[in-house]
């Protein structure tokens, strides 16, 4: 994506969307243009984000780039070399706020900022810093996927477990991308990992006692 500024001045790009809507991939294509046109280009993911490889971001059709791996958001302006011309990060929604004001700042000094994350949660509410994101950012894309049940497009995030951390690292054996009327934000898998309503239970069995 071409951004024609005016000045010699850096910008932020958001690429957001739900599970499996080629939000790395894309993130890896511009990267990539990036490396051809000679510009130099460094790379961020949160620690956490260990599913298919510890050193590389990697696309669910299985891209890769190499990519250093931080604990925290302020280890990237810690880690930004001199002469680096393009940041991208992927899997921003795992950052906490403080990742909005850097990318801030090395918009400022003139870098251009490639930012991908999840913009919803399992829940279907905004994720993390990546709502702040897409409000100071110069360009926005939101991918969509295809629905697993439907075969509609799919704007949301399907958790299939009854885990219910917000944060659960995982790809297909966890999510499936879903549009609106297919998504349960409460489904969980099989009746025999359902929460146990103790109340009912309790009601149900006081019924069949008094009766």
């Amino acid at each position: 994506m071409f951004i024609n500024q005016g000045r010699h001045s850096g910008w932020i790009e958001v690429v957001c969307g739900p599970m499996f809507s080629g939000k790395t991939e894309e993130l890896i294509r511009r990267l990539r243009l990036s490396l051809i046109a000679k510009q130099r280009v460094q790379i961020f993911k949160p620690v956490t984000d260990n599913r298919y490889s510890e050193e590389h971001i990697v696309s669910h059709d299985d891209q890769k780039f190499l990519c250093t791996p931080v604990s925290e958001s302020s280890e990237i302006l810690e880690k930004i070399r001199e002469h680096t011309h393009v940041i991208g990060v992927d899997e921003a929604q795992f950052f906490d706020g403080e990742i909005v004001d850097i990318c801030q700042v090395l918009a400022n000094r003139g870098r251009r900022v490639i930012v991908a994350g999840l913009d919803q949660d399992y829940l279907g509410v905004p994720f993390g810093p990546i709502p702040e994101l897409m409000a100071i950012a110069e360009s926005v894309l939101k991918l969509k996927a295809i629905c697993m049940v439907c075969g509609g497009l799919a704007t949301k995030t399907q958790r299939l477990t009854a885990e219910t951390k917000q944060v659960l690292v995982g790809a297909k054996d966890h999510y499936e991308a879903r549009c609106r009327a297919c998504f349960d934000p409460e489904l969980a898998v099989g009746e025999d990992d359902r929460p146990i309503d103790t109340a009912k239970n309790t009601d149900s069995v006081t019924r069949q006692i008094s009766g």
